[in-house]
């Protein structure tokens, strides 16, 4: 029997908390409930107690010789909060922890889920999406919210996402595998910038967003993962070892010196291939007519893990505007990859810079599974479930 925490805030979609206990029970899930001070304003603790037939705690003080905030976490698989007001995500996000749902939150080892609801203009707000997106990076799934009609009597995004969701995102983290325990990972991610002069550079328009959500599939998998990433705003997850880096030169370095500790690499980085043969220690002023700039190759990072893998698993990606196979098979030759991950960033909304991507893989002398279209971070779980049967296949 698979144990379920449910927190649930204040909010009219509170209402809707009690169905998915009821679902949830009657599957065969041991549901314990805490209720928000607010919660009680729009649902009672008897209401979950006669679905349960488990005491519903609202208070630190709740049976306080159990010390609840502790033992209900540790006893659960997973702690779902649903809904999650925009109050309580800023708690989360910010670690403040003045109630019993805040106090288990911040103590919980264990997968959290967050079902977000409230007005849109609530939801849309810079600080709930700054809060939505540092609970994000530590590893907590967030079942977006739907659009449709909301209590205020208006339509907009903030409404709580479907039944169905949620009980999928609370399956997805229960039913996650432990397929990396004991198993280290190396990731590039990220654009490289090679300097013209303090204020310019020659780059790319990758955000290293791929990169970062396969980092964090695999820390979710059980991995011990070293994460090389070059210049963004796009957060990394908590648990990573994340190292900072600027050039190309630097990338090179840093994923070497940990290249031989790693069972799996993957090189998701979008690295300049070009650097200027001279970089100003002024900004270059602008002038009449034209101008030259002379530029040498970079270091390849991909080929120099190729001609250095012992034994490690390593992986490629080939951003492609033409002939997309035929150009990533002859980088897997060359390369001494054993998978590279291609795609055609010319699509629109495929690539650098947007929420989705579409993969192929190719492996050998004519291996090839497609992985689809989606958002980065479904492609991360589905990229390393491929991956790893790939491996064992060898």
């Amino acid at each position: 029997m698979r144990r379920i925490l449910l927190g649930v805030c204040g909010g009219i979609a509170a209402y809707k908390a009690a169905a998915l206990t009821s679902f949830l029970v009657q599957r065969g899930d041991r549901v314990d409930v805490i209720l928000t001070e607010g919660a009680q304003q729009f649902i009672g603790p008897l209401t979950f107690a006669s679905l349960t037939r488990n005491p519903v705690l609202t208070s630190l003080w709740d049976a306080p010789e159990t010390i609840p905030h502790i033992s209900l976490v540790r006893a659960a698989d997973v702690l779902a909060i649903v809904p999650a007001t925009a109050n309580l995500i800023a708690k989360l996000a910010r670690g403040v922890a003045d109630d019993l749902l805040t106090n288990a939150a911040l103590a919980a080892r264990i997968p959290i889920v967050v079902a977000p609801a409230m007005n849109d203009a609530m939801y849309e707000h810079p600080a709930t999406r700054e809060n939505l997106s540092v609970l994000e990076a530590r590893g907590v799934t967030i079942v977006e919210p739907g659009v449709g009609f909301l209590a205020e009597r208006e339509n907009g995004i903030g409404r709580l996402a479907e039944q169905d969701a949620i009980v999928a995102a609370i399956d997805g983290v229960l039913g996650r595998a432990r397929d990396l325990e004991g198993e280290r990972v190396l990731i590039t991610a990220g654009p490289t910038r090679e300097a013209i002069d303090p204020v310019r550079f020659l780059s790319n328009a990758s955000t290293g967003t791929m990169g970062i959500e396969l980092a964090r599939e695999a820390l979710a998998r059980g991995a011990e993962v070293d994460l090389v990433l070059g210049p963004t705003p796009v957060v990394p997850p908590q648990g990573a070892h994340t190292v900072r880096v600027t050039s190309a030169q630097e990338m090179h370095d840093a994923a070497l010196s940990r290249f031989g500790e790693a069972d799996i690499a993957i090189a998701a980085a979008a690295v300049a291939d070009w650097r200027p043969v001279e970089t100003f220690a002024q900004k270059v002023k602008k002038q009449d007519g034209t101008g030259s700039l002379e530029v040498v190759r970079t270091p390849d990072v991909l080929a120099a893990l190729g001609e250095r893998k012992d034994g490690a698993f390593l992986v490629g990606f080939a951003a492609e505007t033409e002939a997309l196979e035929q150009n990533a098979r002859a980088k897997l030759r060359a390369k001494h990859l054993d998978t590279i991950a291609v795609n055609d960033v010319s699509r629109e909304g495929s690539g650098f810079g947007t929420g989705e991507n579409e993969l192929v893989l190719l492996w050998g002398e004519a291996g090839r599974r497609p992985l689809g279209r989606a958002s980065k971070r479904e492609l991360a779980r589905r990229m390393w479930n491929a991956l790893l049967e790939i491996r064992s296949a060898r």
